[in-house]
């Protein structure tokens, strides 16, 4: 029950309370606070056991920023994407600097372990020294138009906060973020997770075999 809850919440446009009424309709009686509880403690966990079986990011990244309302406050949400369309990283910054940037791609090449080749952004003028710091090797690409990938991605996230009206923490909103970026990757076939499952299954196979890990 609480894997099917934590899954339906990264999944779907669906708040706390919506959750709520859904599985009292399956006979489970659950307050949403107790599945805001849930969603907290067992993304992580779901995540992390699902790291062996993680795909080796690409080394072609494009790489953007978007802005979501945390505790009555936006913030800017670091995304990126590899070639394969497989997300990154994720992190959140209450600036748009070059500070923010700086710790985003140092976070991301330490988690993933991989140089990128070649990164693609948009004409901030915060990236090329960063890049040049950091990546002196990489093509630094800011082609009109060269990093719609990922800012077409940024509305699959934009979708999942809508229903949720902002996010109340910083700490929630990293996890609830992340997660949604967990999700991404799993329904697009970046680990090795119900591999051989249709599409329609994939999540739900995938699931219930970290759930016996954890």
């Amino acid at each position: 029950v609480i894997v099917l809850a934590v899954r339906w919440y990264l999944r779907f446009g669906l708040s706390y309370r919506d959750l709520e009424e859904l599985l009292a309709e399956r006979g489970v009686e659950v307050d949403h606070v107790t599945i805001y509880r849930w969603v907290l403690r067992f993304t992580p966990l779901l995540a992390e056991a699902a790291r062996p079986c993680r795909h080796a990011v690409g080394d072609r990244w494009s790489v953007d920023e978007t802005y979501v309302r945390v505790a009555g406050r936006w913030c800017y949400v670091y995304r990126a994407i590899d070639q394969f369309g497989q997300v990154i990283d994720v992190f959140i910054s209450v600036r748009r600097d070059a500070t923010a940037a700086r710790r985003f791609f140092e976070r991301a090449i330490s988690a993933t372990r991989v140089t990128p080749v070649e990164v693609t952004t948009d004409q901030a003028p915060v990236y090329p020294a960063v890049l040049e710091d950091l990546l002196p090797a990489a093509w630094h690409r800011t082609d009109r138009h060269a990093n719609n990938r990922v800012e077409c991605d940024h509305g699959r996230l934009k979708a999942r906060l809508r229903p949720m009206r902002g996010l109340k923490q910083d700490r929630n909103a990293g996890i609830v973020i992340a997660g949604h970026a967990f999700i991404q990757n799993l329904r697009r076939g970046h680990y090795e997770l119900a591999v051989d499952e249709p599409a329609n299954r994939r999540l739900t196979v995938a699931f219930h075999e970290l759930a016996l890990v954890i």
